[in-house]
């Protein structure tokens, strides 16, 4: 179900010179990083690549980011098809597109072999720290006279390994050895067991659990990838909203206290994305959407990008378990897209291959850590126990 991905980053043409925003809400972090003792500052921190791009002074630092591609010209990256190995392109975010966010890395030749897209294209996606020059390189803000490349730290909130089944403590007793709708019924009387919040309430929630984890000023859009600050949420073009990813259409609950504010579902996203997506069931297939690509629309259906399929599909599992028959709403998971107003999401077995093909990562378990601790009390059985997709349903 998965699909390459291609696309390239801003318009393709001649380089010319770009300028680099400045980012205020961080810019005062990077000054005092600066004014500290040299004694100190190499034992400081990375760089957040947010800093380095408002810092282009020449001094030399250690930037932590995300390799998102290859820089060509100015205003392009590319993503795959790499041809040399003389640069890269990092961000806070793995998915991050617009090269206003993205900071350009010289690759010496001596870093080429094993930190070159073209000689190690599987570095796309990994988290880096490189030391170099805060200085422009292809007339961007990038890194310079580069003098070290590694892999970065993994963020120590984050629970666990990628894909590996967590559970927490004794949250699970009563479903050992169960398995189909004893299990479902189980596990909805565990998860039952929650704070309800209000729709004003989901905005700051979104703003902690779905928090960058290399900007904190900044939230994690679900269908771009990309990253915007928390204080620009709202309803106006290029503002973030709050997505119901099962569709509040579906089963017509709305925006009421259950349903329609567990956040367990509802994610941050661009507003234009959000409304292009609006109440489509998901499946594969479709024209490639122009403000988040990798996501895939037809008359339907919504397909999401690759890394984050398995997100959604244990979202709408996790919705069908906790909603039953006395809740506000009973909704149910089917093989089927076009479900309108009935309170289905599909496809099922689409749906079930996603969760299978992108299992569970580090952010998304610390969301659902952070969901338990600060806010509702309730857990999403299926990140910590993927496997019981297979049992459930």
């Amino acid at each position: 179900m998965s699909r390459t991905l291609r696309r390239l980053v801003g318009a393709t043409g001649a380089a010319v010179l770009v300028a680099v925003p400045t980012l205020p809400s961080r810019a005062v972090d990077v000054a005092a990083v600066r004014s500290a003792p040299s004694s100190t500052s190499a034992a400081a921190a990375p760089l957040s690549v947010a800093e380095a791009l408002s810092g282009q002074d020449g001094s030399s630092h250690t930037v932590r980011g995300h390799v998102v591609g290859q820089p060509t010209a100015t205003d392009r990256v590319v993503t795959d098809g790499f041809a040399t190995d003389y640069a890269i392109a990092i961000a806070a975010g793995a998915g991050e597109t617009d090269t206003a966010r993205i900071l350009y890395v010289q690759v010496p030749s001596a870093l080429r072999s094993q930190w070159g897209l073209a000689s190690t294209p599987d570095l796309l996606g990994e988290q880096v720290d490189v030391t170099g020059s805060l200085a422009p390189y292809f007339a961007h803000a990038g890194v310079t006279g580069t003098s070290a490349i590694e892999a970065g730290d993994s963020d120590p909130d984050e629970p666990g390994d990628p894909g590996e089944p967590t559970d927490p403590g004794t949250y699970y007793a009563g479903t050992e050895g169960l398995s189909g709708q004893a299990l479902k019924e189980e596990l909805h009387s565990i998860i039952s067991n929650q704070t309800v919040l209000s729709y004003d309430d989901v905005w700051e929630g979104l703003k902690d659990v779905d928090e960058d984890t290399q900007d904190t000023g900044s939230v994690r859009l679900l269908y771009s990838g990309t990253t915007s600050p928390k204080g620009n949420n709202g309803g106006a073009v290029d503002n973030w909203n709050r997505e119901h990813v099962w569709a509040k259409s579906h089963g017509d609950f709305g925006t009421s206290r259950g349903p329609g504010t567990d956040l367990h579902h509802l994610r941050p996203t661009d507003v234009t994305v959000n409304s292009a997506r609006g109440n489509l069931d998901f499946d594969t297939g479709g024209t490639e959407n122009a403000e988040a690509p990798g996501n895939y629309a037809d008359d339907d259906s919504w397909e999401p990008r690759d890394e984050v399929k398995g997100d959604v599909a244990r979202m709408i599992f996790y919705m069908a378990v906790r909603y039953e028959s006395g809740d506000r709403v009973d909704l149910e998971v089917n093989d089927r897209v076009g479900n309108g107003s009935a309170p289905f999401m599909g496809r099922l077995t689409v749906l079930k291959q996603w969760s299978q093909d992108d299992p569970p990562d580090a952010f998304e378990q610390r969301r659902n850590e952070r969901i338990q601790a600060n806010w509702q009390g309730n857990r999403n059985p299926f990140v910590d126990h993927p496997e019981w997709v297979e049992s459930v349903f």
